[in-house]
């Protein structure tokens, strides 16, 4: 009889654990030798037996059913054929092995599919095919389980997000760090934009303009969306910590997402990519319709559309605008100086009072931390246990998780606060300083940026702009034009 040999791997371990290609080759060719078998075909291949597209096994199966006589089919064992039972390509070699038209020879098993065999020999056949599937899915469990515990150690397990890079240890373990310039650019990313100064194609423009970076405005919307920036990362729409270095707070893309989501509510008009200075900062006091730019004879008029209505809306050239908004608010924005001194030294003062108030707060996060830890790794115990479901595991790893991100968050606040509102105190005293000044010399973005910084509900009421100012800078304003400051 005609023999055809096949041989199969699908994985490294395989091939060191004596199942390589040229040991089952050998074994069938001696087993074809010792049955005076006269060899027709070797087939040899890599390839899974578990999956349904087995585009070499296909081949084969081809080959076998063009043959007009009967061959016999020879195969190391029954896991080397196929791992799932279910297979339709081992049921037609089976049936073809009932009728008499082949003969299924598993060598190293000791078996032999063919017309004459008994009830034991085919409920031994399907035993194999069972155990054969029973190990993969065995294998496919291990897995998951194994990446389930990586993403819950924080672990990435795929290509790193820009602003990080794969490396290889010494020790040969992988491990994801930043990778200084693109991080720096995403954090510039969601900075600039958490300003509202600036859409995504001006932030394009910018980095192509500033740092010579090209960068599709595709990609700049895909970044403020990825969690993986401020420490979370999102896996078949489930959320885990990592353990790498965040690149921004969480503040600051909730932030960014409020802005975007704001944003796409918005009707875009035919200017919105040009860069008008106060393009998109004023509405019209009458109607609340957006102050439209428009350039006649190389001067930038703005104006209500009266879309809703006419209403003798004014047009007023850009410069004017410019002129009310130095004159009205940024020259008249100055902290008296006689009074810098006085509070920072209150300051400092305040500051030693609040170091004990927050060790007991960082002590209490690192607590609640710990505990969230333990019943995270309590539940996944309880799912491998059987004690509760999938759908039920997730649910609370969900529940848990989120909590956990929410002390993460306060740890890093705290972390910052100490220092924040003392840095920030100095920090507004020298913009108010010299805002005046930075407004003048700015740039188009610049000047959008200090604007979004100082002001909010910017209107124009007929020829001027009527206006409310940001915390604290609604204080010094307010207090500007009095003979005497209060300590």
């Amino acid at each position: 009889m005609k023999a055809i040999l096949i041989a199969r791997v699908s994985t490294e371990e395989q091939k060191e654990a004596g199942n390589s290609l040229p040991g089952q080759i050998a074994r069938l060719e001696k087993y074809c030798k010792n049955k005076d078998f006269k060899i027709l075909q070797c087939f040899s291949f890599d390839e899974s037996a578990y999956k349904n597209q087995r585009d070499e096994f296909d081949r084969i199966l081809d080959f076998v059913i063009e043959q007009k006589d009967k061959i016999a089919v020879c195969v190391d064992k029954v896991d080397r054929l196929s791992r799932n039972m279910f297979d339709k390509r081992v049921s037609l070699l089976y049936e073809k092995a009932l009728v008499d038209q082949i003969e299924l020879h598993f060598v190293s098993d000791g078996q032999i599919i063919n017309s004459r065999i008994s009830a034991a020999e085919k409920f031994q056949f399907g035993i194999s095919l069972g155990l054969a599937k029973y190990y993969s899915d065995a294998i496919s469990d291990n897995v998951k389980r194994a990446i389930e515990q990586k993403l819950r150690n924080g672990e990435w397990l795929a290509k790193a997000p820009f602003g990080y890079k794969n490396i290889t240890l010494p020790d040969g373990k992988k491990d994801v760090i930043i990778d200084e310039f693109p991080a720096n650019t995403i954090r510039k990313v969601f900075e600039l934009y958490a300003t509202e100064a600036y859409s995504m194609d001006l932030l394009a423009e910018k980095l192509k303009k500033d740092y010579g970076i090209n960068i599709l405005r595709s990609f700049i919307d895909k970044a403020l969306r990825n969690h993986f920036y401020y420490g979370v990362m999102v896996v078949k729409g489930k959320m885990y910590n990592h353990k790498y270095p965040p690149l921004i707070s969480k503040d600051l893309f909730d932030k960014v997402q409020d802005i975007k989501a704001g944003f796409n509510k918005k009707r875009r008009s035919k200017y919105a990519g040009m860069p008008y200075i106060y393009r998109g900062l004023i509405r019209c006091n009458h109607c609340d319709l957006a102050i439209t730019p428009e350039k006649h004879k190389g001067y930038v008029y703005y104006h209500c559309t009266e879309y809703k209505g006419k209403h003798n809306a004014k047009w007023l050239r850009e410069e004017e605008i410019t002129r009310q908004l130095s004159e009205n608010i940024f020259k008249k924005l100055q902290f008296p100086k006689e009074f810098f001194q006085e509070i920072i030294d209150t300051l400092d003062e305040v500051h030693k009072n609040k170091i004990e108030f927050h060790e007991r707060q960082f002590d209490k996060l690192i607590r609640e931390q710990k505990e969230l830890t333990k019943i995270m790794d309590n539940l996944y115990v309880d799912k491998l246990r059987g004690r509760i479901t999938e759908s039920e595991y997730d649910k609370f790893f969900q529940q848990f998780s989120n909590q956990m991100n929410d002390v993460n968050i306060q740890l890093d606040n705290l972390k910052e606060a100490e220092n924040n509102y003392y840095i920030t105190a100095k920090l507004i005293l020298d913009v108010t300083s010299k805002v005046h000044e930075l407004f003048m010399s700015s740039e188009v973005d610049e000047k959008r940026q200090i604007i979004r910084l100082v002001l909010q509900n910017l209107k124009l009421d007929n020829e001027s702009l009527v206006w409310e100012a940001h915390k604290p800078f609604d204080l010094i304003l307010n207090c500007v034009d009095r003979i005497q400051w209060r300590p």
